[in-house]
């Protein structure tokens, strides 16, 4: 008995995207699963509370720096080859912090981690793109990757704690090794070769050190905003310094014969909405994942086994709509739609948030709010996803993918940054004038949800108002150049 060749084609593609998102999910993993281990680190190494953070900040640094330069060096290279050498680096490096015996050895890791990191979620979308050409599969592969992307952060902290309580911090680190292994030698069997330029042309090198050095510096000002102060010298200087950078590498990409990124992709309406959509909405997710969890563990009391469980119904509900439900959606009625109505029934999920009081019921000032986050994530983020590739050449499609996970990194970072400082502020006000601790505690987060009502609110109404109407059939398929977006 023989297999179809379209059948068998049909299921090394999904063997190929599970492989994807195995790749992507020990990538989102890492970002959160370190947090819960910083503890034991700290005891074990003997950190300080001030060189603590570099463990967290060193990853965060080049992996926000180095995603544009990552997209764009999958089209030069090869999306396949990029990936794989991402894995590879990431595992190595994972085995560098596993084994680690030093403070210098384990943040230089955590800087090479970043660094893969940034390589492999950059050049995974654009593989995804490439491999699911009809619209009805790509939306569901989109959903499944989108998924991975938005859960992958919950299921760290769980995996966090029970790795770091049974077998001690190095465990987080070493997890990565089998799983790399595994990627990368199935990577080789199933991922289509090919995918570089047939004339490479030479890398932008002026414009790639711009745009990696300004992202590096905006990420360190945004990070260390709250310790340093927002007004002090030395985060306005970062932070202006990023921005002459970043205006240095507009005016390079302008002149430069082949540009890192060409501007020209900004004029097509969704990619250019898509991406400013998503920073507001990684801003509001920010609010989500972070605050919701302080105000379970310090408000509330919880555990942090208690806290994983409160995302769980969140996360089931994302699941069913990501990987089945949003693609029916989208396919039915297209981007636009789903996409508002999405991050509006999210909007009133953090509104919800806004009220809890410190005496919190779960079920009734919890789960509700976590309801309709879930859902609204569920429906949101695929179309989100889909608008910031679509209309873009298949030669751009790294690229596309560095832009896009760009704008929802600098979205989190910088939204976090906000609604902490608002949240701490806010709180100090209230006890400088009495009030309980933990009532100005609870009064600072409500203020942080309400601002990421008004972030989730202002992407749906872009996403209502900027992208093109239709359905994903005429939106989603890469246009050659030259073609009108």
């Amino acid at each position: 008995m023989t297999t179809h060749p379209d059948l068998l084609d049909h299921r090394r593609r999904w063997l190929a995207l599970m492989l994807l998102c195995l790749g992507v999910l020990m990538i989102v993993l890492d970002t959160t699963i370190v947090n819960v281990a910083l503890p034991s680190i700290r005891a074990d190494l003997v950190f300080t509370e001030t060189s603590l953070v570099w463990v967290v900040n060193a990853y965060m640094l080049t992996f926000g720096g180095f995603l544009l330069l990552g997209g764009r060096l999958g089209d030069l290279y090869g999306h396949r080859r990029l990936f794989v050498t991402g894995i590879v680096l990431f595992t190595l490096a994972s085995l560098a912090c596993g084994v680690a015996p030093s403070q210098p050895v384990l943040i230089a890791a955590r800087a090479a981690q970043g660094v893969a990191g940034a390589v492999v979620s950059a050049v995974a979308l654009s593989l995804i793109m490439n491999l699911f050409s009809e619209p009805a599969e790509r939306a569901k592969a989109m959903g499944v990757y989108g998924f991975v992307c938005a859960s992958g952060g919950s299921i760290g902290v769980l995996l966090g704690g029970l790795l770091t309580g049974t077998l001690g911090w190095r465990a987080v680190f070493l997890v990565n090794l089998p799983i790399g292994a595994a990627v990368v030698a199935l990577c080789l069997k199933l991922l289509p070769a090919g995918g570089a330029a047939v004339q490479r042309p030479k890398l932008d090198w002026a414009g790639a050190g711009s745009i990696t050095l300004s992202l590096m510096l905006a990420v360190y000002a945004v990070v260390n905003g709250n310790a340093a102060g927002w007004l002090s010298v030395q985060t306005l200087g970062l932070l202006g310094i990023a921005a002459a950078l970043f205006v240095a590498f507009v005016l390079i990409e302008m002149k430069v014969s082949v540009p890192l990124m060409p501007l020209s992709l900004f004029k097509r309406r969704n990619v250019a909405t898509a991406n400013v959509v998503g920073v507001l909405w990684a801003a509001a997710m920010f609010a989500w994942f972070f605050i919701s969890a302080l105000y379970m563990q310090l408000v509330l009391g919880y555990s942090p086994w208690q806290v994983g469980l409160g995302f769980l119904p969140a996360n089931l509900i994302m699941a069913v709509f990501s990987l089945g439900l949003s693609a029916r959606i989208v396919m039915k009625w297209g981007l636009r739609g789903p996409l508002a109505v999405g991050l509006w029934l999210a909007a009133v999920g953090l509104a919800l948030f806004a009220r809890a009081p410190v005496q919190g019921d779960f079920l009734v000032d919890v789960l509700p709010g976590m309801l309709l986050l879930g859902l609204g994530g569920g429906i949101a983020f695929n179309p989100v996803l889909l608008a910031a590739m679509s209309d873009v050449d298949p030669a751009d499609s790294g690229l596309a993918s560095g832009v896009v996970n760009t704008a929802f990194m600098m979205g989190g970072a910088l939204g976090l940054a906000v609604l902490a400082s608002g949240a701490a502020a806010r709180t100090a006000t209230l006890q400088a004038a009495g009030v309980a601790a933990v009532d100005a505690l609870n009064q600072g987060y409500q203020l942080a949800f309400l601002l990421g009502a008004v972030f989730a609110a202002l992407a749906g109404g872009l996403g209502a108002v900027g992208l093109r109407a239709g359905q994903l059939s005429s939106t989603s398929s890469p246009q050659p150049e030259g073609e009108p977006a």
